[in-house]
């Protein structure tokens, strides 16, 4: 079959003319017809003596197809036909390139006013990753002209800080409009210490130790932390807390505010970064105070509102006005783990109503007019067959128009979100930390708004 190639060839040469001048070396490539798969066979040939010489033309040829006979310069090996994968990527790497020096330019040249107003309104969740993307980025939270453009923008759907009891030195914030757990990290947080969140304002969550001796102020999603100082009313019993915001010119103040059930009071101011004690409880509102620590306090226009019992009711402080006052509203009958909770203005109150077997969670409106709790919805009486029988206590994580429910028994333990505007109820999927198998028994919590730009 040599022979017959090797005469083949003399043919084609006769035929179009003598032979160019070549150099030696000159590989000749043949590959059958029949089988275009196989694999090349490459060999060197002596075309004057018809015999296999490793040291003669370097000829690429097809075997059986002169017509296609190609020369390659001296001492170049054969081509090699790249693989489809290869080309692919080389194509996407250079309109990668392309593209790459494309956005650098469109990035140079676009507005930083601009550029801070469509950062303002994405969405809060894609924070973790914005702050991740380059340094510029990640310094945009302390530009006044951001906060300004967050400031446009309406608040969106509260979050909620929790605490679990697997995890008592870290939080873990729940986004109920992507149904998702964040698990952020705090590192100045003290290590020896078991902080509780027991009041919210606006993106700042406020924090108190476990022994009611120590106060801190943190946004969880920046990380920022601010420990207060000392109270100078020293109170080692229970508090509760409630919190404000001040809007001013050049920014946002805060106010914190704990009272004791003895009477005793103390308001934080962060523009003065001190403790003051304003006055004294007026005599007219009955002492003990007998607060519901149960129930975190509502903020409406600047008067926060607290719980109590014996008897039953409210307290109430104007943090403008300095002004407290009492309020005398019988509880709904069979009631049980109740809190308030507040919506638009109006103020709510949720609880468990347990009658003979069964238990349902309620939601009751006060009327301003009488003074009484009138029940505008309960929980869908399917979920409520849940309950039957068992003896079943609920934690309210947030009272802030969306709230959290934790109910929980020896055989349950669920969480379910409330819109009280519109009435729905959603089932929270497990809180799991990440890579981890196991479900987190939520402790406590509180709702907040999330917000970038808000400084402890």
């Amino acid at each position: 079959m040599l022979r017959q190639l090797i005469g083949q060839v003399q043919e084609f040469l006769e035929l179009y003319g003598s032979p160019p001048t070549v150099p030696p070396n000159y590989f000749l490539q043949f590959r059958p017809e029949s089988t275009p798969q196989h694999h090349l066979r490459w060999c060197f040939l002596d075309l004057d003596s018809s015999s296999v010489n490793y040291d003669c033309y370097n000829l690429i040829m097809t075997a059986g197809k002169s017509e296609n006979l190609k020369m390659l310069e001296p001492g170049k090996p054969p081509p090699t036909k790249k693989a489809r994968k290869e080309s692919r990527r080389g194509k996407v790497i250079a309109s990668a390139r392309s593209s790459e020096n494309m956005e650098q330019r469109i990035w140079k040249e676009f507005p930083e006013d601009l550029f801070e107003a469509v950062v303002a309104r994405l969405p809060i969740a894609t924070f973790f990753r914005f702050r991740s993307v380059c340094q510029k980025w990640n310094s945009l939270l302390n530009s006044q002209s951001f906060s300004q453009q967050c400031e446009q923008v309406g608040q969106s759907q509260p979050w909620f800080y929790t605490i679990t009891h697997e995890n008592l030195n870290t939080g873990a914030m729940y986004d109920p409009s992507l149904k998702k757990w964040h698990h952020p990290t705090v590192p100045a947080l003290p290590t020896k210490s078991i902080l509780l969140p027991v009041a919210s304002a606006g993106g700042l969550v406020c924090l108190l130790d476990i022994g009611h001796t120590s106060f801190y102020v943190c946004n969880p999603l920046t990380k920022s932390l601010k420990e207060l100082p000392a109270r100078s009313v020293k109170v080692w019993s229970r508090v509760a807390v409630g919190m404000t915001l001040n809007r001013k010119p050049d920014g946002l103040d805060y106010k914190i505010l704990w009272v004791g059930c003895d009477g005793e009071y103390e308001i934080y101011d962060s523009g003065k970064n001190s403790w003051a004690c304003p006055g004294i409880m007026p005599s007219n509102i009955k002492l003990p105070l007998t607060l519901n620590f149960r129930s975190q306090a509502v903020s409406v226009d600047g008067t926060l509102y607290f719980m109590r019992s014996d008897p039953d009711g409210i307290v109430s402080y104007d943090m403008v006005s300095r002004v407290w006052k009492q309020y005398i509203i019988p509880a709904p009958p069979h009631l049980n783990d109740q809190t308030l909770a507040e919506c638009g203005g109006r103020i709510m109150l949720v609880g468990l109503l347990t009658k003979n077997a069964a238990t349902c969670v309620c939601i009751w409106e006060l009327q301003k007019m009488t003074l009484l709790w009138k029940e505008v919805d309960r929980m869908p009486n399917i979920w409520c067959l849940d309950f039957y029988g068992k003896h079943v206590r609920m934690t309210c994580l947030g009272n802030k128009g969306l709230l959290m429910l934790s109910l929980r028994s020896r055989q349950m333990n669920r969480l379910v979100t409330y819109e009280l505007s519109t009435g729905e109820w959603v089932k929270v999927p497990s809180c799991m930390l990440p890579n981890g198998r196991k479900r987190q028994w939520i402790a406590c919590g509180t709702a907040f708004y999330p917000c970038l730009t808000a400084s402890a």
